[in-house]
């Protein structure tokens, strides 16, 4: 949990960059922007870092493994060194990004870079450089009186409620490539996967909420994908497995993964089974092998969005199943079509 309470916005650059493939240009200010107003202050500091609230981390690297090379970090790292150089390395990250910028579906738009003094995470204090990317423009109407005459006019600006992409680079743990948080809203892969892959070229960290995340995301997979092949299961069985998954991972703070294959697989061949596709997994995925580590609670309630105990049939109904899949049974009547039986005590 990151805490602004006590953060204060420090200084603010923006630049245009455009799509150089498009044809379309880069604009440099001279000079960082003029934020002594507190109303505009204010505006800024949400429109920046009200979305970055229970974030996961990740750190910087490069191509070749060697994270102070990534030029993003370079940047920000001088910015650490010496606050009054914002502007100057926010034109060399403006200017990296619009050399970055050769997809024809990448938009152009305002590059803010802002740096941050007083960010708080787990009670300790330092400093943050932002980095925000406003594509999205929206028209609005202005109403302006005179005495008793009224006029409109046709504006077009930032919605502060929508920040389109955004990167929070934290003043901590250099030496493995800063703690970074990032937002992404983009709806199509390629423009997702060149934020954060071509641009900042992040990679998760080696941490307590990667490794709870990618624990849960071995286990999804295997379920749903690798289990039906290995095993003669049925739907409910699956879910079981999943409710049975996800209730260690909520019941438990620490994760030690003999004791999660005996609690929720249980039977020996699932647990070969199951070892061959992590083993897989991980390597194919670049995911490191913990056998045990702390629980992440932010991890496990956001991955709990992707173990969906909903039983679907046809586009008639839907049956979520919690628990206890010995109450539901499942037949075929002679005419051959299917049913679910499901047994209960009491109605609510």
């Amino acid at each position: 949990m990151i805490d602004y309470t006590n953060c204060t916005l420090e200084q603010v650059a923006v630049h245009v960059v455009g799509n150089k493939t498009n044809g379309e240009e880069l604009k440099l200010s001279k000079t960082p922007l003029d934020v002594e107003d507190e109303k505009i202050r204010s505006m800024l500091f949400k429109f920046f870092l009200s979305p970055f609230i229970a974030p996961e981390f990740h750190a910087f690297t490069f191509s070749n493994g060697d994270f102070t090379m990534n030029p993003v970090f370079t940047f920000s790292d001088q910015i650490f060194e010496s606050s009054k150089s914002l502007h100057k390395q926010s034109v060399n990250l403006a200017k990296h990004l619009f050399e970055l910028s050769l997809h024809p579906q990448i938009k152009a738009g305002d590059l803010f870079v802002a740096y941050f003094a007083g960010v708080s995470i787990d009670g300790y204090k330092m400093n943050a450089v932002g980095i925000f990317k406003s594509e999205n423009r929206q028209e609005f109407l202005k109403v302006a009186s005179e005495g008793n005459e009224f006029s409109v006019q046709h504006l077009d600006g930032i919605n502060i409620e929508k920040l389109d992409k955004g990167c929070l680079i934290l003043n901590t743990e250099k030496e493995s490539g800063f703690k970074v948080c990032i937002l992404d809203r983009s709806n199509k892969a390629s423009e997702a996967q060149f934020w954060k892959d071509s641009f900042l070229q992040l990679k998760p960290r080696n941490d307590d909420f990667h490794r709870t995340k990618a624990f849960l995301d071995v286990t999804k997979n295997y379920v749903t994908k690798q289990m039906t092949e290995d095993f003669e299961v049925t739907k409910t069985d699956q879910i079981d497995l999943l409710n049975r998954s996800a209730d260690y991972f909520k019941t438990h703070e620490s994760f030690d993964k003999k004791e999660f294959e005996e609690e929720v697989l249980q039977d020996t061949g699932m647990i070969k089974s199951f070892r061959q596709f992590d083993k897989q997994y991980r390597e194919e995925n670049d995911i490191e092998a913990v056998d045990d580590f702390e629980i992440s609670p932010q991890a496990v309630k956001k991955q709990m969005k992707i173990f969906k105990s909903v039983l679907k049939l046809d586009k008639n109904f839907h049956i979520y199943i919690h628990g206890n899949t010995e109450l539901i049974e499942q037949g075929v009547e002679k005419d051959g079509r299917k049913f679910y039986k499901i047994y209960f005590k009491e109605e609510k």
